[in-house]
């Protein structure tokens, strides 16, 4: 059967002071994460250029650096695919997420300020708000969760391999939260995770993190078990 076209955003906003070409490529690394493209999607340059209103030059450079980073590959001649992980990078993937999101917990727990700490219950609210039938919502209110306590944790390099990992996590399809239970168990994790933070216990939010994240791994291998 016929895969369904790719389609990235709309055209990229000049005059922001960021050079096409990283313009590109933000955009692309936006539609991945936002599910535009998923494993096995063809990207070819002349396609993305007229979608994103630009010339091909900087859609080959923002190509290039997405194939050094592994997130693409070469489609026989015609253009690029987006990757598809096989189980092991699955595992090594939430192993290194696990690991990732406890540390920032724990670093959380010592450097968020208050009104941080109101922010996460403020995020976590509208996730119990959002329709239970909206996987997608819950999926953006998650990674914004996610994010905080990351910008909390006071460290630029944890953040930004945060974001990288994020990445990664776009390329497996479909949300856990399409799993039966797993928006409200979910929930409560964070939930736990949030209170911890607060109360400065940081060995308890970092447990409470990394068990939140072998729970998702769990989630994860059920919904590839399926495909």
């Amino acid at each position: 059967m016929a895969r369904r076209p790719a389609k990235a955003g709309g055209s990229i906003a000049r005059g922001s002071g960021v050079a096409l070409g990283e313009a590109v490529f933000r955009s692309l690394c936006e539609a991945l994460q936002a599910g535009s493209y998923r494993a096995g999607d063809r990207l070819r340059e002349e396609e993305v250029a007229q979608r994103l209103k630009v010339s091909r030059t900087p859609v080959r450079e923002a190509l290039g650096r997405l194939a050094a980073r592994g997130f693409v590959e070469p489609a026989g001649g015609r253009g690029l695919i987006v990757r598809n992980l096989d189980i092991s990078e699955v595992l090594e993937l939430y192993a290194m997420r696990e690991i990732m999101e406890g540390a920032a917990a724990r670093l959380a727990a010592e450097h968020a300020s208050a009104p941080e700490v109101d922010a996460l219950r403020d995020i976590e609210q509208a996730f119990v708000e959002t329709s239970r039938t909206d996987a997608a919502d819950m999926a953006r209110l998650n990674r914004a969760f996610h994010e905080a306590i990351c910008r909390a944790a006071r460290n630029r390099y944890l953040d930004n391999a945060s974001r990288e990992l994020q990445d990664w996590i776009a390329l497996l399809g479909p949300t856990t939260f399409t799993v039966t239970g797993r928006p409200s168990t979910s929930h409560g994790e964070h939930q736990a995770i949030v209170e911890a933070i607060a109360a400065r216990d940081g060995d308890k939010a970092e447990q409470l993190a990394r068990a939140h994240i072998r729970e998702a791994l769990r989630c994860r291998l059920k919904l590839l078990q399926k495909q």
